[in-house]
């Protein structure tokens, strides 16, 4: 299951042949993305597990999901902004229901990302089920 945001950016994936423009495109959405204020990026936001710094602010709005994000670097920034697509706006019980290693698989990053970057990934993506888990 994945929204609509989601399947927009596999169709954009389906377009770009190479790694590495696949790799620009995911930090030109990071680089999209609003600024997270300076006055979320406490520890409570923060998410341990990952190399770089990485803040995750995450609220429900009539039982759906929001967050925002931010990080120093760049990939992960983009990284943040492909999740936002893929959990933004579902119901806690529909970002459980959401198998992400498959749905990152459709973008090809499963196979492409580096140890270090797979582990956060993991670690954002933990966050964002226990903040639904917990909702």
């Amino acid at each position: 299951m994945a929204t609509a945001a989601f399947e927009e950016l596999v169709e954009d994936f389906e377009f770009l042949d190479e790694w590495e423009d696949r790799y620009r495109h995911v930090i030109e959405q990071g680089k999209a993305m609003d600024a997270l204020p300076e006055a979320l990026r406490v520890p409570a936001t923060k998410v341990d597990g990952c190399a770089s710094q990485v803040w995750l602010h995450a609220q429900f709005d009539a039982g759906k999901l929001h967050f925002d994000g931010a990080s120093d670097a760049m990939i992960v920034s983009g990284l943040i902004a492909v999740l936002r697509s893929l959990y933004n706006g579902l119901t806690p019980a529909e970002v459980l229901a959401v198998d992400a290693r498959a749905e990152m698989a459709r973008l090809g990053l499963n196979d492409h990302l580096s140890a270090q970057r797979s582990n956060g990934l993991r670690a954002m993506i933990e966050r964002i089920c226990e903040t639904a888990a917990a909702a």
